[in-house]
């Protein structure tokens, strides 16, 4: 039991930050950071255990089917501990970075949504996946509007919207799963499902898949996400491109490998993921003066190359795809941090205002060089294995489509290399307009993106440090009849 401390402990935080708050106003800020680093402890002294076999909680003296279960194994563990690991690290930055009040707010915001994320990679339920889901998206679109400009607030309104259709066809999906099947467990619904009418099955994947795809900002769903990125506060943006998105693209995979067994539509939703990586690329290779739109455009990129993994159907082919969603949480997290200060220091986001930034601030422009590095696959940074993973399990599949789809990703890359390498060149190579001094980050924010930055490396170079993690994960999600008996079967 000691791991449904993982959900319970932020959300018992979000409601603890008002009341602190009452005798000691710093000292609430604080809680996120502490309830995210008690997580991620958690997390890794569960993880040998979990290593040897998932551990299968039951609510309210309840057995599975019938009982609320959290299914904790490699796959879920593992995410709860990159959540963490952000979560903790974002909440470290927040506490300098963060100056609008009320900032209590911003900090139960943030443990809301970082609960919603935890909650949707650990439950066994489609509808407590929702509902997590719900706590999630709620938390993100208050928190895109929080700086009350209006900016903020026109794309917190584009993503509610957005984000409430997909969330109505998400109840839709379940209500029809539920009618069919009797149950809302996903290894029960995943039992049943091959006595159920064909035609009302790809219904429920199909609404599910759109539902959850607003979230992965798969194409054609994914207009609101370069607004809210870019609007949001940096911190935000970092959460929403490190860990929400992401959360959408593990709903898609475990309702597509695990609920349906869709192997008949992995082609399809590798087609949705080039597509989506061509588009964010060639749309981030346009953008002239929003650096955080540039990134924004980039995850939509990045998303669309983890989602052709998936759809590869294979073991290599999830390894790849986890190993692509960590090496971009950790890359995307760290540009986002590094560039939410310098746009502070400089007052603007457009790309000339960096004009030799990074002379002025030779550490931070290292750590962004790490990032953009690691994000266009050079060696011995992380992007670049995980990038190399997604080739080959592709090329293993000796299939002339998936082939196909590998020269598309060739080129979106040779894009993507374009115009991080302009931004690269305007922070070194470009004559700064004023002579004026620009300081180094904070300590609150120097910390975070270090740390980010060093993992980065240190994946790159012995990428043995997670790839066993991540290998069982991978078989985990593709061999849906052991998920079934584990939960089914641990009564």
């Amino acid at each position: 039991m000691v791991a449904t401390l993982l959900i319970a402990l932020p959300f018992l935080g979000a409601f603890l930050i008002p009341l602190v708050a009452l005798a000691n106003k710093k000292a609430s800020h604080y809680i996120p950071a502490l309830v995210m680093l008690s997580n991620l402890g958690i997390s890794l002294a569960l993880l040998p255990q979990v290593m040897r076999a998932p551990i299968v909680i039951s609510l309210s003296g309840w057995t599975a089917p019938i009982a609320i279960n959290f299914v904790v194994g490699p796959l879920g563990l593992g995410l709860a501990i990159l959540i963490s690991l952000v979560g903790f690290l974002v909440s470290v930055y927040g506490v300098g970075y963060i100056h609008e009040e009320p900032k209590e707010k911003y900090h139960m915001l943030v443990l809301t949504l970082l609960t919603g994320a935890t909650g949707m990679v650990l439950t066994g339920d489609i509808f407590n996946l929702f509902v997590f889901f719900e706590i999630l998206s709620l938390s993100s679109y208050a928190l895109t509007g929080y700086n009350r400009d209006r900016g903020g607030t026109e794309a917190a309104i584009k993503y509610l919207i957005q984000g409430s259709i997909g969330s109505a066809f998400i109840l839709i999906g379940i209500a029809l799963l539920y009618g069919t099947t009797g149950t809302l467990n996903m290894a029960d619904i995943a039992a049943h499902v091959a006595g159920v009418d064909p035609t009302l099955l790809f219904m429920a994947m199909s609404l599910l898949i759109v539902g959850f795809g607003v979230e992965a900002a798969i194409f054609p769903l994914n207009a609101w996400l370069p607004d809210a990125h870019s609007s949001a506060p940096s911190s935000v943006s970092a959460i929403l491109s490190g860990i929400a998105i992401e959360t959408g693209a593990y709903a898609v995979a475990r309702i597509v490998y695990t609920v349906f067994d869709g192997h008949g539509i992995m082609l399809v939703l590798a087609i949705l993921g080039v597509v989506t990586l061509l588009l964010g690329e060639m749309s981030a290779f346009r953008q002239k003066d929003d650096i955080k739109r540039l990134l924004a455009y980039s995850s939509i990129g990045q998303m669309g190359l983890i989602m052709l993994a998936f759809g590869i159907a294979s073991d290599a082919g999830v390894f790849a795809a986890l190993f692509q969603l960590v090496s971009h949480t950790l890359a995307k997290a760290l540009l986002f941090l590094a560039s939410g200060y310098i746009i502070y220091r400089v007052g603007s986001k457009k790309l000339s205002a960096l004009a030799g930034l990074g002379r002025k601030m030779p550490f931070t422009g290292a750590m962004i060089s790490v990032a953009v590095l690691s994000l266009i696959g050079v060696p011995p940074f992380a992007g670049f294995m995980s990038k190399f993973s997604i080739v080959r399990a592709a090329l293993a599949q000796h299939s002339a489509s998936y082939t196909g789809l590998i020269v598309l990703v060739l080129l979106a890359t040779v894009i993507e290399v374009g115009y991080f390498m302009k931004l690269l060149q305007i922070m070194f190579f470009t004559q700064a307009e004023g002579e004026e001094s620009v300081k180094e980050l904070p300590l609150s924010a120097l910390i975070p993106i270090t740390i980010l930055a060093a993992l980065i490396i240190i994946i790159g170079v012995y990428p043995h440090m997670i790839s066993g993690l991540l290998q069982q994960a991978a078989s985990g999600l593709v061999e849906r009849s052991a998920y079934i008996q584990t939960v089914l079967g641990a009564q």
